[in-house]
């Protein structure tokens, strides 16, 4: 569910009828993002290999006008990756906001990091925001204008234990996005980086009890968990022509954590 204030959320005409790119979207964060994008007006594709999640959500927001499509794929097969994409454009036409969401925060210790469990934490959480970027340069270049909304984390600002390949990829992902907003800026193609703090997922209360959460709360300024729709409510914004002056930068969403 999106997040309201006051009873009304925030709707930006500059998004409706625009091609929406979720990856990992299916569920968590990202299914956040593709019903705030869908409720936009905007047609959304969302990509995810997790096909249970996916399909449930689908579903769910089968109702909406446009409803948003759900297609299947491992983002770290870049072969699979290119294929998901051209249809997507085929299908939807040429991507004007591509969402680079999907990753993995499994706990590991250094020792027991090896080079196969590192190539493919880095293509996991880093990798595939890439190539999916660049899948869809062109066709942004040919329209003028385009916004590329990466997910970080505020991980690796604070430096957690337990996580040193998920925040090496995390770090990247903030280079990359400077680097890309320099290179494309003069094509109208917008990089931008959300990064978000202690998010209230399913999957983050496989790491957390009560009594820790509670401790994180204590942490923040801000007093209460962050909801997924929190992060889809920046990275709608960020996508919107109102954020036009926006680009090259990290937007942090931590309720004062760090």
């Amino acid at each position: 569910m999106i997040a309201k204030v006051n009873g009304h959320g925030a709707v930006y005409p500059s998004l409706r009828g625009r091609c929406v790119v979720v990856t990992g979207g299916g569920s968590g964060i990202g299914a956040a993002l593709t019903e705030g994008f869908a409720r936009q007006g905007a047609h959304v594709a969302f990509i995810d290999v997790a096909e249970d999640a996916s399909r449930a959500l689908d579903q769910s927001l089968s109702g909406l006008d446009p409803a948003p499509s759900y297609y299947h794929c491992n983002l770290t097969d870049l072969a699979e990756l290119k294929a998901v994409m051209a249809r997507i454009e085929s299908e939807l036409g040429s991507v004007d906001v591509l969402v680079n969401n999907a990753a993995n925060d499994d706990r590991h210790k250094i020792g027991d990091v090896t080079p196969d469990y590192w190539d493919n934490r880095i293509a996991v959480n880093l990798r595939h925001q890439f190539f999916a970027s660049q899948a869809v340069i062109e066709g942004m270049r040919e329209k003028g204008h385009g916004v590329i909304v990466n997910l970080g984390s505020i991980a690796w600002h604070m430096g957690l234990s337990d996580l040193s390949v998920y925040e090496t990829a995390k770090a990247g992902v903030e280079g990359m996005t400077r680097a890309m907003a320099r290179e494309l800026g003069g094509d109208g193609i917008r990089v931008v980086c959300i990064v978000p703090g202690n998010v209230k997922t399913p999957r983050q209360a496989n790491w957390y009890t009560p009594d820790q959460e509670a401790e994180i709360v204590a942490q923040q300024a801000l007093k209460f968990r962050i909801e997924p729709s929190d992060i889809a409510a920046v990275a709608m914004f960020l996508a919107s022509d109102d954020a036009r002056a926006c680009t090259g930068h990290e937007y942090i969403v931590d309720a004062g954590w760090r």
